[in-house]
């Protein structure tokens, strides 16, 4: 409206001319999660055209998307009704924007029954930790979400879940919706070595190859070094991964063993323990090697949750954690739409490698 009369509301450049403000009206509109009443400011003239919800129209998707939008980057609902009102002119009630909001839920519950592809050639499970209200008290609980490499060379989100710890009864319910959703074989697993996990995934998808994150391990085994050796263990154990094959790899560990396991004894021994699952990339090529170990199938995932989240100190239940998670991933996907680089080759050597269980 200030750039339509040009001048800002109660300023003195609006008097004497020939058209100002003159009130609003209010209009029901139609959008995706039903119906909402917003106000409409107008001039004098009957000049103004709204942009949001332009005059004769009752569809107001402009406006839906807006607030779902502002929703996903932390707004609150007293937020969203504000910046509507100062940046857009447009009055629209908290129960209306709640309305739009709340269904959200709904349309993450369908996103999480969807279909799924019968198989996923690599499938990463990873999470992240919000504080949230459970009767009464402020807890830690754990959004987990599922990335996956599809058959197209494409990212995908399977699903998330929340949880306050980590079981094996807990991976079975995540792995049995994926079942449940179409999921018939997973090609390559990639962990990082959440407990119980790697069991279940046995259990449920046996002939699964599954990976512990090497990165994931390093990160972890630097907990016990000190830091005035962290930068040289880290460069030290780097050149494992970098090896041409297991047997040289193997080598290698017995070298860094002799370097660093008398002084400290329990980083080495947590690779010694889970060196199987850690070397599970050297049965593959150097393309799909490089998939497993330096490419996250979520990448910056996490991060990118965060910024989306960082205005909320602590979630008031279950549901409003999945509502804003969910609306970021939603808005990640719709940028993957790109196959990862030299798609095509490494599809070749998934085929050879697999070849009874690729579907095509």
């Amino acid at each position: 409206m200030d750039v339509h009369l040009g001048y800002e509301k109660n300023s003195v450049a609006g008097n004497n001319t020939l058209n100002s403000r003159n009130g609003s009206y209010p209009k029901k509109i139609r959008t995706e999660h039903g119906e909402a009443v917003i106000s409409i400011p107008r001039d004098r003239n009957g000049q103004f055209e709204p942009i949001a919800v332009p005059k004769h129209e009752s569809r107001g998707l402009s406006v839906e998307k807006l607030v779902i939008s502002l929703y996903a980057k932390g707004m609150s609902v007293s937020d969203i009704e504000e910046e509507m009102r100062e940046i857009y002119e447009i009055e629209l009630l908290t129960s209306a924007i709640s309305i739009i909001i709340n269904k959200v839920n709904q349309a993450a519950q369908e996103w999480q029954n969807c279909p799924l592809a019968p198989v996923y050639l690599i499938v990463r499970m990873d999470g992240i930790v919000f504080k949230v209200r459970d009767n009464g008290k402020i807890i830690n609980k754990t959004v987990y979400f599922c990335g996956s490499l599809k058959q197209n060379g494409l990212k995908e989100v399977l699903g998330m879940w929340v949880g306050k710890s980590e079981s094996s009864s807990f991976w079975m319910g995540i792995l049995t919706d994926l079942k449940a959703c179409g999921v018939q074989d997973i090609l390559i697993t990639c962990t990082d070595n959440l407990n119980g996990f790697t069991d279940t995934i046995r259990t449920v998808f046996p002939l699964s190859s599954i990976q512990i994150c090497v990165v994931h391990q390093l990160r972890n085994s630097c907990k016990y070094i000190v830091y005035k050796d962290k930068k040289e263990f880290t460069a030290d154990m780097k050149n494992i991964y970098n090896e041409p094959n297991k047997k040289v790899a193997d080598t290698e560990l017995d070298n860094e063993e002799k370097k660093w396991g008398r002084k400290y004894p329990y980083a080495i021994l947590s690779w010694r323990n889970n060196w199987d699952d850690l070397t599970v990339f050297f049965q593959f090529p150097l393309e799909i090697r490089k998939i497993i170990y330096t490419i996250n199938l979520i990448e910056n995932l996490n991060g990118k949750i965060r910024k989306y989240t960082k205005s909320k100190l602590s979630f008031p239940f279950d549901d409003a954690v999945k509502k804003m998670v969910y609306l970021s991933l939603m808005a990640f996907e719709k940028k993957w739409t790109q196959p990862i680089q030299n798609w095509r080759l490494i599809m070749n050597q998934f085929m050879l490698i697999f070849e009874n269980r690729i579907q095509i």
